[in-house]
């Protein structure tokens, strides 16, 4: 079919509003890829080697087809360009940039013109379409939408979101959950990326930030912010825990959440496919936050590690079952709830492990102070863990032990020192036959017992020690299949805070000579109140001055002299 641009002026302008208007893209981008495609057919008409423009009037429809000539200094293509004197014969006020424009008479569109001008323009829409789509949801990220279930391929879902298509990957998707063809779903778009094949958004049902969202939906007071979701954790198909936090003291934030009769977490449940939801109160208290997690299940007590965010959590023997959950689940999502890591204990385990660790402890001090079972029993249950406490405490605290006297204490103390100073030969013995330098000594903070193991992982210079991290020394934790394992520091056993061991890998790059003593971390220092008076503050006040300032506090200096009498 063969096409005469000028007799079809109306008609291109009406086409241009049609796929504008079809896929919501600006009319001036749909008549610029007509331009386009008509400039390529007129291009393969008079020459690839011309300049040749199309212009279409967005008002007339009317097209004008121009061959351009530009002035220049030196001619590179003659086809396009021309010198100053070429163009002075032909207009004599010609400078060098100067565009002379040949009009060329309209062309007919033969059957290979027309199929290259219709991929031109599907190529230019498309290209429109896909940047009028990111643009439009670049900043929906965080918000749900609604869509048709456009098509299902190997596990991914298809969303027809009316002025876009979004993805619902099956790592996103509800376990078991079953989305057929133009049916409607609703999704959480987590993330919108421009990629080779044009903007993707992706959708989620599985993501946490999903369950949110839907509270939001659901209960008023969230949506208006009086109740907050600080965290969420989910086994997406199967059970979640949401943890809420109430701004106004008179809402229940769990009531708020369930709603009547639990009309509004019912109908969270209802939207993914029935899955198990706890409503938890958030607590800035970790272990009230932990219990409350780990809910239906009740706790007996907790152990905090804050250092590491660990808890050790101790339930009676029933209920160890409900506290583990099954697979592992209860425990798992109140782990990533709350960000600690737990460890659930029985009852009888707790009292088996204290009574291990009793046993130990007693051990060790009959073999190191060479006492019968009953002293040592005695040392561990008055709250001794090591020999070196024995050997530094004050001679009084053992004193007192049932059963003891001041010289019973001086001998026990007297062989903890014999001991301590036994063991110190032994491992300066180990150190040096391990090959540690004696520098590796001198770095504050670095003990016998830490030299000795730093040699035995091939930590042996001052270089060595300061070419370490933190976690080298402390341990870390890594996630294996799924879980999070720890992996075992160097000096693990020592129980090295984060600041000790940086403080000590810090004073060794110093020794090393890589940075020097103004780069140490500094220690803060609070700042004191100006009303707080020093020693030298006061003896450098005269007597009447002092009376002012105790009576501007309502304060009786005699009796103020009395009251520090009684209490010495």
């Amino acid at each position: 079919m063969s096409i005469g641009v000028s007799a079809n002026r109306l008609e291109l302008l009406q086409i241009a509003r049609a796929v504008a208007a079809e896929k919501s893209i600006d009319e001036a981008i749909v008549i610029e890829a007509i331009e386009e495609a008509i400039q390529k057919a007129a291009r393969s008409r008079y020459g690839a080697e011309n300049d040749i423009r199309a212009k279409i009037d967005p008002k007339t429809g009317e097209l004008s087809l121009t061959r351009n000539m530009t002035v220049v200094e030196e001619v590179e293509n003659e086809s396009q360009e021309l010198t100053l004197d070429q163009a002075k014969k032909i207009d004599p006020a010609a400078e060098i940039g100067t565009v002379f424009s040949d009009e060329l008479p309209p062309i007919e569109f033969g059957r290979v013109a027309s199929q290259t001008a219709k991929q031109v323009i599907t190529q230019k829409v498309r290209e429109a379409e896909r940047q009028r789509q990111f643009e439009e949801y670049k900043d929906r990220v965080g918000e749900i939408v609604s869509g048709i279930v456009k098509r299902v391929e190997y596990g991914n879902v298809i969303v027809d979101l009316g002025r876009a298509e979004g993805i619902i990957r099956r790592a996103d998707g509800i376990p078991r959950e079953n989305l057929q063809n133009n049916e409607r779903v609703r999704a959480y778009i987590y993330d919108v990326r421009e990629e080779v094949r044009g903007p993707q958004i992706f959708l989620s049902r599985a993501h946490p930030d999903f369950m949110a969202a839907l509270f939001a939906q659901e209960v008023p007071e969230v949506y208006e912010g009086i109740i907050e979701i600080p965290s969420v954790a989910r086994d997406p198909g199967s059970r979640a825990k949401i943890a809420v936090i109430s701004n106004d003291g008179s809402i229940d934030p769990v009531g708020a959440c369930v709603g009547m009769r639990g009309s509004r977490v019912q109908a969270v449940v209802s939207e993914l496919a029935g899955e198990k939801i706890d409503i938890i109160p958030w607590s800035d208290d970790p272990a009230t936050f932990i219990v409350n997690a780990l809910q239906p299940a009740e706790v007996a007590k907790v152990v905090l590690d804050e250092e590491d965010q660990r808890i050790e959590v101790v339930v009676p023997d029933e209920q160890l079952s409900l506290a583990i959950g099954r697979r592992g689940q209860n425990v798992r999502l109140a782990s990533q709830l709350t960000g600690w890591s737990i460890d659930i204990l029985t009852e009888e385990e707790e009292s088996e492990r204290r009574q291990k660790e009793f046993a130990e402890r007693t051990q060790l001090f009959i073999s190191a102070l060479d006492v019968d079972e009953v002293i040592a029993q005695l040392l561990a249950t008055e709250g001794f863990t090591d020999v070196e406490e024995i050997a530094y405490v004050d001679l009084g605290e053992i004193a007192v032990i049932e059963g003891f006297d001041e010289d019973t204490a001086e001998e026990i103390q007297a062989r903890a020192r014999d001991y301590l100073e036994r063991l110190a030969a032994e491992q300066d013995a180990r150190r040096k036959e391990l090959g540690v330098e004696d520098g590796v000594l001198e770095i504050e903070g670095v003990e016998l017992a830490m030299a000795v193991k730093l040699g035995e992982n091939d930590v042996k210079t001052v270089d060595d020690l300061a070419g370490l991290v933190t976690d080298d020394l402390r341990g870390w934790f890594e996630t294996r299949d799924g879980e999070r394992v720890r992996e075992p520091g160097i000096l693990e056993e020592f129980n090295l805070s984060a600041e000790d061991a940086e403080m000590m890998i810090m004073r060794a790059r110093v020794a090393a000579g890589w940075i020097s003593e103004d780069d140490l971390p500094q220690p803060e220092v609070e700042e004191e109140s100006g009303e707080d008076y020093g020693v030298e503050d006061v003896e450098s006040m005269d007597l009447a001055a002092l009376e002012a300032e105790a009576e501007a506090l309502g304060l009786d200096l005699d009796e103020a002299a009395e009251a520090e009498k009684e209490a010495d």
